[in-house]
């Protein structure tokens, strides 16, 4: 890259598309409270893109928490711990809230939380010690995408890396759990910077944080701003524009540092990395007592919850118990989603478990959950200025209607990341977003044929 690029943005650059979605951060002063009180938890072996865990446990096993009770020999893949120490009750199939049938651990917990005695830091003292305990560790990307850590900070010795993007957007509407990560747990943030920054040896660390956390910022750049822990400045925090999707990573990328992701590739390809705050964070502890990923601080929220709040609890942990611990609903629940409203997951009950990735869950009542029924396209290309990748979702949502695959192809439908911002702006509310994913699924389907058919 050349040297001038290297140089900290004293503003965000500029990005494309994106929608003014509300805020409603109603919970950003609310310190997060541990949840314990949970009789019993699911924990599913498929919580990260990639090959799914196979239980290394049986019925009747005694775990504790941080027991290894999923794996796989797969390379993108995350082992999975338990998060309760207990009793092993039984392992079933269950559907996950995307469809997928995967194989699940339940446990019956003593209510102990007794750690797994074999539990210690890892020995690292080179950067495959590091990929190796963050394997170990079950860490996933944090923000949502549930991308195993350890294959992204494994980046190829061709490909070289000078900025490590730490993302503290967090521009959906109701989620502060990021947010009050960092009210609570800067220190660890800061020593989960510094150690990837020195295992992938970056030349500049930013953190970008949305204008709308001024207390996120003042934090984050008083530690940045230390001589002793950063003598060479290389950690600075870049306050962003408050707007959605500000925290997609290929957005994050372009405001921070002026470069584009060509379609098809990886931010490592232009000489980056971006890791969510929560997760960075996460890497210190682990460095630090060995526990793995067993808890996740989420967001509850919603017109429909009593007592809106972030809370900590095992992951595994039933929805409904959740609600419960939140005060219930006070009101009839129209809408129950699994993450944001911009791109979470709608669930049709509230016994899924919690994952690793999920950072809220919303509870609406029937008036804030109806929607409108959708109208006939107008031609006025809003969606076309509202897409932050440049796509034209109006032509991509007609081909996927009318299962051209030919057409899919050619407006680039798998380069859509699915936030949302389409049918959030479209004057006549139709589902494009939601007619995109099944122009992905029809173009996935296709490829699957095309492949069997040379395969005969």
């Amino acid at each position: 890259m050349e040297k001038d690029l290297l140089k900290f943005p004293k503003k965000p650059f500029r990005t494309k598309g994106g929608a003014k979605a509300p805020h409603r951060k109603n919970t950003a002063g609310c310190e997060s409270v541990i949840l314990r009180d949970i009789p019993e938890v699911v924990i599913p072996m498929s919580q990260h893109i990639g090959a799914h865990c196979v239980p290394v446990v049986n019925k009747g096993d005694k775990v504790y928490v941080g027991t290894l009770i999923g794996d796989s020999e797969a390379f993108v893949s995350a082992p999975v711990h338990s998060s309760v120490s207990g009793t092993v009750k039984e392992i079933l199939n269950i559907t996950l809230p995307n469809g997928v049938v995967s194989e699940a651990v339940v446990i019956e917990s003593d209510g102990n939380y007794e750690k797994d005695p074999s539990i210690k830091p890892p020995v690292v003292e080179n950067k495959a010690d590091f990929i190796k305990a963050v394997r170990a560790s079950g860490l996933v990307g944090l923000g949502g995408a549930g991308f195993p850590a350890h294959v992204k900070l494994n980046v190829p010795e061709d490909k070289k890396i000078d900025t490590l993007l730490i993302n503290c957007a967090e521009c959906e509407p109701y989620i502060t759990a990021d947010h009050r990560e960092v009210i609570e747990n800067s220190w660890a943030i800061m020593s989960g910077i510094y150690a990837v920054k020195d295992i992938l040896g970056v030349d500049r660390v930013i953190i970008g944080v949305e204008k709308n956390k001024p207390d996120a910022i003042r934090i984050l750049t008083e530690i940045a701003d230390n001589k002793d822990a950063d003598p060479d400045d290389v950690v600075r925090v870049l306050p962003l524009k408050a707007s959605y999707p500000q925290g997609a990573e290929k957005v994050l990328i372009k405001a921070c540092t002026n470069r584009v992701v060509p379609t098809g590739k990886l931010p490592a390809d232009v000489g980056c990395v971006v890791m969510n705050v929560t997760s960075v964070a996460f890497i210190a502890n682990y460095l630090k007592t060995g526990m793995p990923l067993v808890s996740k601080r989420l967001t509850v929220d919603g017109s429909a919850v009593k007592n809106p709040q972030n809370v900590i609890v095992p992951i595994g942990t039933p929805v409904h118990r959740l609600i419960e611990l939140c005060g219930g609903y006070k009101e009839e629940c129209g809408k129950l989603l699994m993450g944001g409203p911009m791109m979470g997951i709608s669930l049709f009950e509230d016994t899924a478990p919690i994952l690793k990735q999920n950072n809220a869950i919303l509870a609406f009542n029937v008036k804030d959950a109806s929607t409108a029924k959708g109208g006939s396209c107008i031609r006025c290309g809003k969606c076309v200025s509202a897409c932050p990748m440049g796509l034209e979702p109006c032509k991509i949502s007609l081909a996927a209607k009318n299962r051209q695959v030919d057409v899919l192809k050619e407006y680039n439908v798998m380069t859509c990341m699915e936030c949302g911002c389409c049918t959030f702006v479209c004057p006549a509310q139709r589902y494009i977003v939601q007619t995109i994913r099944l122009g992905k699924a029809i173009l996935r389907e296709g490829a699957k044929k095309e492949k069997g058919a040379e395969g005969k």
